[in-house]
């Protein structure tokens, strides 16, 4: 499955943004979804994702009760919902796919598709 991520941007702190990942060559059906992100000179680390097939989500403890994830089945997309975003959420955001062995999934090393990730600047 190919991924392409996007909706990036230079937003204000408290501001709110829509990062999306759409699914090509294949569908997201069968595989479960996260979000990650890399800050300058940081580690990748965990935000989201699809764990369960029945649309059970986790989140890291930074970003919970501020993210969303969601996904549009006809439209083949996943969505990160950011809210209230905070200078240090500022990073590249990348989307990725896969069957990661269960409580594994806040590895990076879990998963085996990987979009090109999209560029989230909070600042004002």
């Amino acid at each position: 499955v190919q991924l392409q991520a996007s909706g990036g941007g230079l937003v204000q702190p408290g501001g709110s943004l829509r990062v999306s990942c759409a699914a090509s060559g294949s569908t997201f059906s069968g595989y479960k979804v996260a979000w990650f992100r890399q800050a300058p000179g940081k580690e990748r680390e965990f935000v989201a994702a699809f764990i369960y097939n029945g649309g059970d989500t986790l989140y890291t403890d930074s970003v919970k009760g501020r993210f969303t994830i969601s996904r549009d089945r006809a439209k083949n997309t996943v969505y990160l919902q950011m809210n209230s975003l905070k200078p240090e959420d500022t990073a590249i955001y990348f989307c990725a796919a896969g069957r990661p062995p269960f409580g594994l999934w806040r590895q990076k090393e879990s998963w085996p598709y990987w979009g090109q990730g999209t560029e989230v600047t909070v600042s004002s």
